[in-house]
């Protein structure tokens, strides 16, 4: 039989007044989003509906605003009674993943993600690192080369046969993008973004993740959630958590993440949350897999 899977978009997908057509006219999505932001201990409703782009682009705004907004996207799709079978989310993705498999309950992931923004916010602006987008080159090739590159240089988001993200110290991923297009990349360019995700560098922020999952209720699910960092099949409490506690500094395998719905048997991928980026990967990944975006109202009529 046929399977559905529900995935989530991460970071990069957030614009000014994003969530904010639903809020106004969707007595659900108002409601769904109400019960967020009082379980926040900041103004995120502000900074989603009215905020700057620069505001937005802050990593501790940035998280929680995107998976609430997806969260809540996923509660009226629910409404019109379509269920998943897996979940996955890329990068923070995987906290409106873990909402939506019931592990915790809708306001306490994004009160998580919010903790999780605040520590990467936090780890990355006392190491300087960055990251690097490298177009027309072979993962295996990638990983490769970085071997021979001074510093800390790693490979970590597999986004598409032809498009891996590199992070690590800042110097070492200059040199890092010569070497790659001396391999043969067709483009290696550092990116726009605030701290070297995802790379070992991230591990402090891991440590302060791993506290404070403590402090939340989990509950095991009877969705299937596959893991960003080892692509397996999650639904006890234990494994999720220290899912958690690597992915704030292993990689993304995205590519292996959708060949994996696949091979379970998901033929229909609902990507939730803002922009389509989700969409584009997948179809580079496996064209067969039908991809539905649900993002605005009329996505949902």
């Amino acid at each position: 039989m046929s399977k559905i899977a529900f995935v989530f978009p991460g970071q990069g997908t957030q614009y000014v007044g994003m969530g904010k057509e639903l809020y106004e006219n969707n007595e659900l999505a108002k409601r769904e989003f109400d019960k967020i932001f009082s379980n926040l201990d900041f103004d995120l409703k502000s900074v989603m509906f009215e905020g700057s782009e620069e505001e937005l682009k802050d990593t501790k705004n940035t998280q929680p605003a995107i998976v609430a907004m997806s969260l809540v996207l996923e509660k009226m799709l629910r409404e019109k009674g379509i269920e998943p079978n897996y979940v996955a989310g890329h990068s923070v993705g995987e906290y409106a993943a873990i909402g939506s498999a019931g592990f915790l309950s809708m306001e306490d992931a994004v009160k998580l993600t919010s903790l999780r923004g605040k520590a990467m916010s936090k780890v990355s602006g006392e190491v300087a690192g960055t990251m690097a987008a490298i177009i027309g080159l072979d993962a295996d090739k990638i990983v490769e080369t970085l071997k021979s590159v001074d510093g800390i240089a790693e490979a970590v988001n597999f986004n598409e046969p032809k498009q891996t993200v590199i992070a690590g110290e800042k110097e070492a991923i200059g040199k890092a993008c010569i070497a790659l297009k001396e391999a043969g990349a067709r483009r290696a360019m550092e990116l726009s973004v605030s701290g070297p995700f995802h790379s070992s560098l991230m591990q402090p922020a891991g440590e302060i993740l791993k506290e404070a999952l403590e402090e939340f209720k989990f509950e095991d699910s009877s969705v299937v959630l596959i893991a960003n960092t080892t692509v397996k099949e999650i639904t006890k409490v234990d494994e999720l958590k220290d899912e958690l506690y690597r992915q704030s500094f292993g990689p993304v395998k995205w590519v292996d993440t959708i060949l994996a719905l696949k091979e379970a048997g998901v033929t229909t991928i609902y990507e939730i949350g803002p922009g389509k980026v989700l969409n584009g990967l997948i179809k580079k990944i496996d064209k067969e897999i039908e991809v539905i975006n649900i993002e605005k109202l009329s996505d949902l009529v």
